[in-house]
């Protein structure tokens, strides 16, 4: 394999490693549950420590297919007889190549009553070759609209469950937080239209490339900065986590933050090695390029010593002068 291909191979490779360590950062259960507390509103006033015991289960990091057909799953069958649908969390080697979730979970609300479902999204940076709040759109509608079967049957669309799309933005020119949602715009008349607007619901974060000072107001937004940043050292990240956010280092997850930190150094690296080789074959060229140059003015000069002369743009120059 050349060298250039490797490299692109290897730089490939540690990408898709950091992406899957940041999910698997984010997917932490007190992660969450910070993330819960200072966006969605049924948590807030909360302390994380009280809604991590609300997650349910283990949230599904990278394994339910967004694609149509492909979220739910039949798991088994009832006492009836009747098909028990679930989320599909299939080998991803038998959907490889489907785009995911990256994060997906249910949490009870404060009652203990209601279920929400919750869908985390993590992104490098705000893409250019698409909107991403039209991809947002896309995910909240199939988490609605996966619910059929699964939560409800037939046409009891009085049990769709509640669903936040929140997608983190890493890298942003400020801090930010949109909650956007559906709304009741009356144009005519007071009838009172049944039913559950606040189903759906957008989580817009947008984390600045500076790490947020410590602020009340600034809280989740410094927690992310701390976590997904390719500049901070591993032991400032652990002593922000420790001291500012009272996270307990579990064993996994100080292993996956010196992980983040070791392929943040890494992808850094190949970088910058990258911007040297080609420094170097430009210096090459150019260098190239300013032998041609420097050739031709020595042939040129032995021609006028030896009065052959040369034709010019203008006329036929011999040795007693340019046409200058």
């Amino acid at each position: 394999m050349n060298t250039e291909l490797k490299n692109v191979v290897l730089s490939t490779d540690i990408k898709a490693q950091y992406d899957e360590c940041v999910k698997k950062l984010l997917g932490h259960k007190i992660i969450l549950a910070h993330i819960l507390a200072k966006s969605v509103d049924e948590f807030r006033g909360m302390r994380p420590e009280e809604v991590v015991h609300l997650i349910e289960g283990e949230p599904l990091i990278s394994k339910v297919p967004v694609g149509l057909g492909l979220t739910n799953k039949i798991v088994g069958v009832d006492e009836k007889g009747n098909e028990i649908v679930g989320l599909n969390t299939e080998n991803s080697e038998v959907y490889a190549g489907y785009v995911r979730f990256d994060i997906i979970f249910y949490v009870r609300t404060k009652d203990g009553v209601s279920q929400i479902i919750i869908n985390i999204e993590a992104q490098k940076t705000d893409p250019t070759d698409y909107d991403i709040l039209n991809r947002a759109i896309f995910y909240i509608s199939r988490m609605i609209s996966s619910q059929k079967n699964r939560e409800f049957k037939g046409s009891n669309y009085n049990d769709i469950k509640k669903v936040y799309s929140i997608w983190i933005c890493m890298n942003m020119k400020e801090d930010s937080m949109n909650h956007i949602h559906l709304t009741n715009d009356v144009i005519m008349g007071d009838y009172k239209w049944k039913g559950k607007i606040e189903l759906l619901n957008i989580i817009m974060v947008g984390v600045s490339g500076k790490l947020s000072d410590k602020d009340e107001n600034n809280e989740l937004h410094r927690l992310l900065g701390t976590l997904l940043s390719e500049k901070l050292k591993v032991d400032k990240k652990l002593d922000i986590l420790e001291k500012e956010y009272d996270i307990p280092m579990e064993e996994s997850i100080e292993e996956e933050v010196k992980t983040m930190c070791n392929l943040s150094e890494g992808i850094e690296e190949r970088a910058m090695e990258a911007g040297r080789k080609e420094g170097i074959e430009e210096g090459r060229k150019a260098g190239l390029e300013s032998g041609k140059k420097e050739q031709l003015k020595q042939q040129i000069q032995k021609k006028w010593l030896k009065g052959e002369g040369y034709r010019c743009d203008c006329r036929r120059v011999g040795r007693r002068g340019c046409c200058n």
